[in-house]
């Protein structure tokens, strides 16, 4: 009658772990690709969700202006679960700050828009003449009726977004766009209209 080592059987089984392990091992190069800067690349899926956007942006326009300061508007849609903190703005065209409009010591003044501009979940926010807007602070040159420019969102998670807004020209709300722009410029209305249409 044969007896079995029960050392041979330990050896048997570590003999077949390793011969599966180097199948996996084979099996993961071989699906893998011989370029080594594909891992870099980021898969499909990433690709699409970047480029569908944290927000839409829905009819985004600029007040078109020879010098100085102007603004851009528009609709910022947010059809995530979660709300998005827009924290600032950038374009070749001129430095920005995020502003807004707000009643002080019964005048309308602008300012600073302190903490960012919160889109909530499922919802939209304006910017708007009168309302929350991107300042353009210093325009290098000047921003003409047709001009097209394009934008860079900055959000409190880090992730930015692009998009082009058309210069048009709006004669309403006339906040102060100008050097000591809290406070109305002589001769303007202290409380802008409430329009949200660019003149066509």
């Amino acid at each position: 009658m044969r007896t079995t080592s029960p050392f041979g059987s330990q050896r048997r089984s570590a003999v077949a772990v390793a011969v599966a392990a180097a199948l996996v091992a084979f099996g993961a190069t071989g699906c893998g690709s011989s370029d080594p800067s594909s891992a870099a690349q980021p898969s499909p899926s990433v690709s699409a969700s970047a480029t569908a956007g944290v927000v839409t942006v829905r009819d985004p326009w600029v007040k078109a202006a020879d010098k100085g300061m102007t603004a851009a508007f528009g609709t910022l849609v947010n059809d995530a679960d979660t709300d998005v903190t827009l924290t600032s703005a950038a374009t070749s065209a001129s430095p920005i700050e995020l502003h807004e409009m707000t009643m002080k010591d019964g005048r309308m003044v602008m300012q600073q828009k302190q903490g960012g501009i919160v889109i909530k979940a499922k919802s939209s926010h304006a910017l708007e003449p009168g309302g929350d807007h991107l300042m353009l602070m210093s325009i290098a040159k000047p921003v003409q009726a047709g001009d097209e420019l394009t934008f860079t969102l900055t959000f409190a998670d880090g992730r930015t977004q692009r998009f082009t807004a058309v210069a048009k020209p709006f004669t309403g709300a006339q906040e102060s766009y100008a050097p000591g722009h809290g406070e109305p410029m002589p001769g303007m209305s202290a409380t802008p209209e409430m329009s949200t249409s660019p003149a066509s």
